[in-house]
């Protein structure tokens, strides 16, 4: 192996269908636009992520619980991903170059490397919004995005890209299996072969042998195939990059159509915001439906907001406060969504929860065994839920509130402290 990898190799060790696979031998895969022509992609692996959902009603303050919401998540096999992040790798360097050439670099900000994160595209946002004085937002979601992506509108786009009238065969290749994609449950697949779903690697380098997935996987009936003719994989190297690829035509039209009329259009994945003058809101609204239609995929309607953003006084004020990446900006502060706060709050509060019932336990054996009973591990509930970690909601808090030199966000911040204490300490551990 080299001493520098390329930057589309990364050496994956979870378990699947086949075995980890090295640099030198994915190189002499992925370099072979025959052997990924001909290459037999095996199922994905699926599971669905499911995070909670708090809303907090701005009128009475109390907080609802809604029903979790669920992302899909698919991984492909070790060869498998190693063609996926090859070719995203060669696809990425063209779709680069095609944003320079339409000259929309500054307006779609997912899936790409540019050394910022939702803090500063909010911020970028937010500025804009401020040095217009009078304009009007309008944000827009689209609705179910990677699994409503057209099969034909995309494989037109990647073959336009590539500055083909119709995709190589190597292209073809990956198009089809990322299309008429084939998965298999995880859970299910880990219960029918005795597989721990809490220590899967327990004595394991690979699911299953080849012939053991041949003649009882494929058979059990737990593979199941795409047969729609849209929707791809979330998950795989290479899906972010051809959603964005899918959207390019409309990025285009999109960001000319608004800077025509003197605003700003940013995407950042499936988030579309548009920033004009007032007179432009409606015009613009239905500019987007009717556009995104023609993609074939669909405005969440519930998600819409229109915000008018007018000065009085010297003081920027908004009919509404606006949400985007998980801030609220009113023309004057920027907050962080109180509906992250309390998931904040809630995923605290069981977490501290789970470390006392574990610590329990352990004192119970502990009393057993003649010794004194132990406190909580404070260290790393520190580490996960307070500003003394440095890849948390806290962290990424006191982050953002520099970026915005916002005191608000603070002051937000500022009681979340004491809950953790007050919490760890309420926390019986006998």
């Amino acid at each position: 192996m080299p001493k520098k990898t390329p930057v589309w190799f990364r050496q994956r060790n979870y378990l699947h269908f086949d075995l980890p696979i090295g640099y030198r031998s994915a190189k002499k895969l992925v370099t072979n636009p025959k052997k990924v022509a001909e290459n037999s992609f095996y199922p994905f692996i699926h599971y669905v992520i499911k995070s909670q959902k708090i809303e907090k009603d701005s009128s009475t303050g109390i907080i609802e619980t809604l029903p979790p919401k669920k992302r899909p998540i698919s991984y492909a096999a070790h060869r498998d991903s190693s063609i996926y992040s090859y070719y995203a790798y060669q696809l990425t360097e063209l779709y680069e170059n095609e944003l320079t050439k339409r000259h929309i670099s500054n307006s779609v900000l997912a899936f790409r490397t540019l050394g910022k994160n939702n803090v500063d595209f909010a911020k970028f946002a937010f500025d804009e919004i401020q040095k217009r004085g009078n304009c009007s937002v309008v944000a827009l979601d689209i609705k179910s995005f990677f699994d409503t992506l057209d099969h034909g509108i995309l494989k037109q786009q990647w073959a336009k890209l590539l500055g083909k009238h119709k995709l190589p065969k190597d292209h073809f290749a990956v198009y089809k299996s990322l299309t008429r994609f084939s998965k298999v449950s995880r859970d299910k697949l880990y219960e029918k072969l005795g597989i721990s779903i809490h220590n899967p690697k327990h004595n394991r380098y690979r699911i299953c042998e080849p012939e053991v997935f041949r003649h009882e996987i494929r058979k059990s009936g737990l593979i199941t195939t795409n047969t729609d003719k849209f929707g791809i994989p979330q998950g795989s190297p290479i899906s972010a990059l051809i959603s964005n690829i899918y959207m390019m035509d409309f990025d285009e039209n999109a960001s000319r159509v608004v800077e025509e009329q003197g605003g700003v259009y940013l995407r950042y994945c499936d988030d579309m915001l548009f920033i004009v003058p007032n007179e432009f809101r409606d015009d613009i609204q239905r500019f987007a439906e009717r556009s995104i239609k023609n993609l074939k995929i669909e405005i969440n309607r519930k998600k819409t907001e229109k915000r008018k953003f007018v000065l009085k006084g010297g003081v920027q004020i908004s009919s509404k406060p606006l949400q985007y990446l998980g801030f609220t900006f009113d023309g004057e502060r920027v907050l962080i969504r109180s509906a992250a706060l309390a998931r904040y709050s809630d995923k605290m509060k069981r977490g501290v929860k789970f470390a006392g019932a574990t610590m329990r336990k352990r004192n119970e054996i502990r009393k057993q065994q003649g010794l004194p009973p132990q406190n909580l591990y404070k260290r790393q509930l520190y580490k996960r839920y307070s500003h003394l970690g440095s890849r948390n909601f806290l962290s990424y808090g006191l982050k953002a509130s520099k970026v915005f030199k916002s005191r608000a966000i603070r002051r937000q911040l500022k009681p979340l402290w004491g809950r953790l204490n007050k919490k760890i300490n309420n926390e019986p551990i006998l």
